[in-house]
């Protein structure tokens, strides 16, 4: 079923661009939550259970976005793939290969959504993280 080494770098790309995903999806939330304008109305709280209810509520809310709730189940499922690619590899090299394919994958991810970035720093970082997986494995 393929190599550690592809597994690790499948898991980062995965969360990568679920990341990219999220913060869209997230922003779809925030954008709710103020034209309902609830965030004033969960700052006038000032009781603890009252904060944490109005916070346990915001979040309920954030899963209720499709937008965000699909691509954070895909990022869960990759999150156990990694833990499974974990058993059988190295953490020294796991981590680091994975995490920079991550970083790679949501600054490309997010080019491709729209956001707005410097393209040029951007695809420069990228490819100084590809090199740096090449060392790693190699």
């Amino acid at each position: 079923m393929g190599t550690d080494v592809e597994k690790m770098i499948a898991v980062g790309i995965i969360w990568g661009a679920t990341n990219a995903v999220m913060r869209r999806g997230a922003m779809i939330w925030d954008r709710k939550l103020q034209s309902a304008g609830r965030r004033e109305a969960d700052r006038s709280d000032h009781r603890l259970h009252q904060r944490i209810l109005g916070h346990a509520r915001k979040w309920l809310d954030l899963l209720l976005v499709w937008q965000y709730s699909v691509p954070f189940l895909v990022n869960l499922s990759a999150s156990a793939a990694f833990f499974y690619v974990l058993s059988s590899s190295p953490i020294s090299v796991a981590v680091p290969v994975t995490n920079a394919v991550t970083f790679a994958a949501t600054a490309v991810s997010a080019m491709i959504l729209g956001e707005e970035m410097r393209i040029r720093h951007a695809l420069l970082g990228t490819s100084l993280i590809v090199l740096g997986i090449c060392l790693c494995i190699s």
